[in-house]
């Protein structure tokens, strides 16, 4: 269903540090071909939403030294709708900026805003999901975010509890329903509560709403990014925008959408998803995502022989990669740079390359 009124924001601003060393300051995950399906995540997550909003509807939102590598991956983007950040500021000022810059052309707009860098398993019930919720938002004053059925006691997602309205398993109700609490990542215990419960969704940070919604929210529970951003209404779609966004962004407060308005608002509701999901955060759900061998291993990459090899994860650049005799780990390689570290180590990942930044500066992060 793709209407005038449906709009898209793309978040594509993040450094995907925990994917290095694929993942770099100069690229990062976003713009890679991690799953070594011919296009990059952003370029996937762009093809999604062209079955929803039309093209000149879909905003991205990025850093400005990413500006070129947007335009570069989709070409067919009108300048206008990419939109850069003088400096990260968390995700309440760049949905905010969006949302305002959309309401100045459309006070109709109808918006969905996403991650750039999520895997979805199921295109179909993708599309079917955000058109769900778009009819529920477009004359509505909630605001609508999607929930994820938890299938595990996972400790590194975010939590939203629904008001339990019968003695079945709500989280199998297709429908919309009231938020009741966000919560954050719990420990593992709690994490098992939750998932006992049957009473949580995993936060998937994938947001609905009608732009006046999203802007009288942001007037009542952040006004001050409120005033920065309503205040350049006529600015906007214009070429003095650019010199007013870099003027006033250092002056938002580091906020994310979730801290800044969700957790905050009365009128809130999710949506279970109709779709297999993660946020790919990490080498180890990369791996639980993709495609294995007989062997349990996920290889992306050009050419390689690996033998007795298990329960591994090889992505690399290199012209040929040669492996034998490992068990459970992560070897990842992009322009000369190597990583080998088991799975069960990945959260060092971060320490490591404070490590490499450390001793041989920013260059290899």
């Amino acid at each position: 269903m793709i209407g005038n009124n449906n709009y898209c924001i793309i978040m594509a601003g993040g450094i995907g540090s925990r994917f290095w060393p694929k993942s770099r300051v100069a690229c990062p995950k976003q713009f890679l071909d991690i799953l070594g399906v011919g296009r990059t995540f952003l370029q996937q997550t762009f093809d999604r939403f062209t079955k929803i909003c039309k093209t000149e509807n879909i905003f991205i939102v990025t850093g400005d030294t990413y500006a070129a590598l947007v335009k570069q991956q989709l070409p067919e983007l009108p300048d206008n709708n990419i939109l850069t950040e003088p400096l990260r500021r968390n995700t309440a000022p760049c949905i905010a900026y969006a949302c305002y810059k959309i309401l100045a052309v459309n006070p109709n707009a109808n918006i969905v805003v996403s991650p750039a860098d999520h895997y979805i398993g199921d295109e179909r019930g993708f599309v079917e999901t955000i058109n769900r919720g778009l009819q529920f938002t477009q004359f509505s004053s909630a605001l609508l975010t999607i929930g994820i059925v938890p299938t595990r006691p996972e400790t590194g997602y975010g939590y939203i509890q629904i008001d339990s309205h019968s003695e079945d398993n709500p989280l199998a109700i297709h429908e919309v329903t009231k938020v009741k609490l966000f919560t954050e990542k719990p420990d593992l215990e709690m994490a098992k509560t939750f998932l006992e419960s049957k009473e949580f969704f995993w936060n998937s940070g994938i947001f609905i709403w009608n732009v006046n919604a999203i802007t009288q929210a942001f007037e009542k529970h952040q006004p001050e990014i409120h005033r920065l951003f309503a205040q350049g209404k006529d600015v906007y779609n214009t070429n003095k925008e650019k010199d007013y966004i870099n003027s006033v962004y250092p002056e938002c407060p580091n906020i994310s959408i979730d801290f800044g308005i969700m957790e905050l608002h009365d009128d809130v509701y999710v949506i279970p998803a109709l779709f297999p999901w993660s946020d790919l955060g990490t080498w180890g759900s990369l791996y639980e995502n993709s495609n294995k061998d007989s062997n349990g291993n996920v290889v992306v990459c050009d050419k390689a022989i690996i033998s007795d090899t298990t329960g591994s994860i090889v992505n690399c650049d290199s012209k040929l990669v040669v492996i034998e005799g490992l068990k459970d780990y992560i070897v990842a390689e992009r322009d000369g740079l190597l990583l080998i570290i088991p799975k069960a180590d990945e959260q060092n990942i971060k320490n490591l390359v404070n490590s490499v930044k450390l001793k041989y500066g920013d260059e290899f992060v």
